[in-house]
């Protein structure tokens, strides 16, 4: 009676959420629903650093190799692929459009959400860190030092921002400021996209320059105004407000972090980590600023998410081929779902 008894507790607890979660090596997508594995979506390219991203009842993917795909999350079947570069670093939803980023060839790929390719627009660089703001397209140029702007509908080039600092290598949309972070140096770049702006920060701490996680915003924490930034080299999370750009000072943790996190409620944080401690999840009550519990979850956490209403977070752990589900705030592992290579983890929400 007892073994029923938990794996009812278990069903339970994994409720009705649906999740894809990318299988690194092995070029396909995971369903997981109700605490099982219920399908696999394969041959979607090299899923190293894979992007997943919803529109309606459908799941986009972009592969590193530059595969395009468009996946039915009704019947968790592939509609369509496309081959829209060599290596395809993001992509982002502009308008009706699906507008994808490429390293290799230099361009930015118009396409419809059918993956039928309408425009692409050459710029002599790899391109990185691809938004949309209002019917326009906004991206950067590595190799130019430039920020472009695109109209979503003629994808003409509308307006270029040059000399925007040294090699930019990502972007954060906040309010409708693209803030973008540079691989070869500090501080960030501001461009306002209502009255096209654009200045640059630097962040201090006691006279000197801090230095951030700052080519990879994916890696960043942001509850409205303020973002929990993963340090580089130290373990300790940086507080920065995005409106005035004003260091708030700094978390301590026990590892190196990767990952951050804040629960949809505002208030906690999750943080993973690489080193000594990538076995391990802190939590952090996101107020006071403090680490409340570690816990040894995984054999390398490489992602994870909060349930919608923060009561779980979803983590993959490599080495074991698992995806987890976790309780908020003991951190308890209440379920367990076998996975190969398992690395990004997706919520799907619903849609029309």
């Amino acid at each position: 009676m007892l073994p029923i008894l938990i794996l009812l507790i278990l069903s339970f607890a994994w409720s009705t959420e649906k999740l894809y979660v990318v299988q690194r090596e092995r070029s396909s997508l995971a369903v997981v629903q109700n605490g099982k594995l219920v399908k696999t979506v394969e041959n979607l390219g090299n899923l190293n650093h894979a992007t997943l991203k919803f529109r309606g009842r459908f799941a986009y993917i972009i592969s590193r190799d530059g595969i395009l795909s468009k996946i039915d999350t009704g019947t968790d079947s592939l509609v369509k692929k496309a081959k829209v570069g060599k290596s395809g670093i993001g992509f982002t939803f502009c308008g009706a459009k699906v507008a994808v980023a490429n390293y290799e060839p230099d361009t930015v790929v118009l396409l419809s959400e059918d993956l039928d390719v309408e425009k692409e627009i050459k710029t002599a660089s790899r391109n990185v860190g691809i938004k949309s703001w209002k019917g326009l397209l906004v991206f950067s140029l590595m190799d130019r030092d430039s920020v472009w702007m695109v109209n979503c509908s003629s994808g003409k080039v509308i307006k270029r921002v040059e000399k925007v600092g040294n090699m930019p290598f990502d972007a954060l949309l906040s309010e409708g400021r693209y803030i973008v972070g540079f691989f070869k140096e500090r501080g960030v770049g501001i461009l306002d996209l209502e009255g096209f702006r654009y200045k640059k920060v630097n962040f201090k701490e006691g006279g000197r320059e801090i230095t951030f996680k700052i080519p990879h915003f994916g890696l960043w924490g942001v509850w409205k105004d303020t973002a929990y930034i993963p340090s580089v080299g130290s373990r300790e999370i940086k507080v920065v407000n995005l409106k005035s750009f004003s260091y708030l000072g700094s978390i301590k943790l026990p590892g190196l972090p990767v990952f951050v996190a804040v629960s949809p409620e505002g208030k906690y944080l999750a943080v993973n980590y690489s080193g000594d401690k990538e076995n391990y999840l802190s939590l952090v009550d996101r107020e006071r600023g403090k680490v409340i519990r570690t816990s040894e979850l995984g054999k390398r956490i490489m992602h994870f998410r909060f349930s919608p209403d923060g009561r779980f977070i979803y983590l993959s752990s490599y080495y074991e081929n698992l995806l987890k589900k976790v309780r908020v705030p003991d951190l308890s592992v209440v379920g367990k779902v076998r996975v190969a290579t398992p690395s990004g983890v997706f919520l799907y929400k619903g849609g029309n």
